[in-house]
């Protein structure tokens, strides 16, 4: 019998989008922005025509990909699984992990977000769902907090905004450190401060 290419099956558009955003992905990880098209395409069993037949550009598909990348339902799923009948202090420091664990895993694919974003044509739909993941990143851990609203001196809502805030500055910021960070620790620091206990 003569042997024959498998042909690619046909998608639909959104398919064949949805299945070249899965092939870009963990290739954006072990090459970041170098990755090639060619690479792309052999990940994803189709030539390389067959990107451009459904993306404008290369730069298309990889902002489209990180942004998938990013997407936080898997810290929202986390963090709606803290038990809200522990101690404030433990569901933050258990939260504080979550998010900071996902941030540290996709900190080079945010950076890599931010330079495509800055440097491609202005694309106000992009800035729209990265904001939307924030928000829905920043209710999600004000529900963690909420239960004990009326024992902090400010609303779950600045609370939450400070835990994302440490925790981003940790991942990305020039004094951050990664490697030692405690979830436990910044639970404290919010909650405690620096002062020792009875000290003015």
């Amino acid at each position: 019998m003569e042997n024959r290419r498998r042909r690619v099956p046909a998608l639909a558009p959104e398919e064949r989008r949805a299945a070249l955003i899965a092939a870009t992905i963990p290739l954006l990880h072990e090459h970041g922005l170098e990755v090639s098209t060619r690479q792309i395409a052999a990940a994803a069993g189709v030539a390389e025509g067959t990107i451009f037949g459904v993306f404008e550009s290369k730069n298309s598909l990889v902002v489209c990909s990180v942004i998938k990348a990013l997407d936080p339902q898997v810290t929202l799923d986390g963090l709606a699984l803290i038990d809200r009948a522990l101690p404030l202090r433990e569901r933050m420091a258990e939260a504080a992990e979550l998010i900071h664990a996902r941030m540290a895993e996709n900190a080079a694919l945010m950076s890599a977000a931010r330079k495509l974003i800055l440097a491609g044509p202005d694309d106000p739909e992009t800035g729209k769902r990265m904001a939307s993941s924030r928000e829905r990143l920043k209710d999600a851990l004000v529900e963690v907090i909420a239960p004990d609203a009326a024992r902090l001196r400010h609303s779950p809502e600045a609370v939450a905004t400070m835990l994302l805030l440490f925790c981003g500055a940790n991942t990305y910021g020039p004094f951050g450190d990664p490697d030692t960070f405690r979830g436990a620790d910044l639970a404290s620091l919010l909650l405690d401060g620096f002062l020792k206990r009875g000290a003015q």
